[in-house]
């Protein structure tokens, strides 16, 4: 496997685990929400809904990253999965958080729901994987 090909690997780890965090905190703010009707509802709750707009940043960086990885014509080199590694972290720790609002709920939400500090751990995982930021 060539360090590119390696990347682009422990870049899709990123992005799987990624979204199981996703998923799980919005399984427990959708808890804390109430009430949902539908799918439809509860996508159009999610995207729009103030309650949960403090997930669009990672929602945003994981559609960056997929969108990243589905561009064939782009090698993924160090530089790129570091860069990645470094935006993660900035959001979930442990790299000086880039928003205040998003790392406060994330905290505590590794502190309430199990479901999220497990999901945490497997991305912790994934981003020790990816080379660090020079």
């Amino acid at each position: 496997m060539t360090e590119n090909n390696a990347h682009s690997e422990a870049l899709r780890a990123l992005s799987t685990s990624a979204r199981h965090v996703h998923k799980a905190m919005l399984d427990v703010e959708t808890q804390y929400f109430g009430a949902v009707g539908g799918v439809l509802e509860h996508l159009q709750l999610v995207t729009t809904h103030p309650h949960f707009a403090w997930l669009l940043k990672l929602s945003g960086l994981m559609a960056d990253l997929d969108e990243r990885l589905d561009d064939k014509e782009q090698p993924v080199d160090a530089g790129v999965a570091a860069s990645y590694r470094t935006a993660f972290e900035q959001l979930v720790g442990p790299r000086p958080a880039i928003d205040e609002d998003f790392r406060k709920r994330y905290l505590a939400l590794l502190q309430d729901a199990p479901e999220v500090a497990m999901a945490h751990g497997v991305l912790r995982q994934a981003l020790g994987r990816l080379p660090q930021a020079s």
